[in-house]
């Protein structure tokens, strides 16, 4: 198995020319800022792009980003489990934009987007007080819903994972579309 490596914003600026930049989010997240050059392959549909990515990874160094870096580094964890060579950008996407480097944004994308990280504190902190409201209103039995999300919540913390953002990450919004997905695939094997 071969060992990722990780990259600063700084070494990923200057060698931009010469990577093949795979960014794990979402549709939605890539489309409110990327890297220059990023192709969107979000993390749930890596397997299926093993093929392709290889192909890239052939002809050059892979850097694979997401938004804080925790998605990449699974995502580099699973291409390396498959003899694929890749690096990781420190701090993903935020810690790039924070180094004064531009995202790039597709023409058309007007719609605001929400990044995943927002869709869990929404999603976590709607069903806190969901389960805190009926534990008042209804019985206090609800109240466990709100148990069950904190310790989610440090589970997630722990562990570096989060199994609310891959279940919102099934979400149409959050979805590749297929003819969309398949480009950036071709893409990858004309490289």
């Amino acid at each position: 198995m071969v060992t990722p490596t990780t990259l600063g914003p700084g070494e990923a600026r200057t060698r931009l020319h010469e990577l093949t930049v795979i960014d794990v989010r979402t549709p939605g997240e890539y489309a409110g800022g990327h890297l220059p050059g990023a192709r969107n392959i979000p993390l749930d549909h890596i397997q299926r792009a093993l093929p392709d990515i290889r192909h890239a990874a052939d002809r050059g160094d892979v850097l694979v980003v997401c938004a804080s870096g925790a998605r990449s580094e699974n995502a580099c964890r699973i291409l390396a489990e498959n003899g694929i060579a890749t690096a990781t950008l420190s701090g993903g996407t935020g810690a790039w934009a924070a180094d004064g480097h531009d995202l790039h944004r597709p023409q058309g994308a007007t719609r605001a987007t929400w990044g995943m990280e927002r869709q869990v504190r929404l999603t976590a902190g709607a069903f806190v007080l969901l389960g805190l409201l009926l534990g008042l209103l209804v019985h206090p039995a609800f109240q466990i819903l709100s148990a069950g999300i904190a310790a989610g919540l440090v589970y997630s913390a722990l562990t570096n994972t989060c199994g609310m953002a891959a279940m919102l990450a099934k979400l149409p919004h959050n979805r590749p579309r297929a003819a969309e997905l398949d480009h950036t695939l071709a893409r990858l094997r004309d490289r």
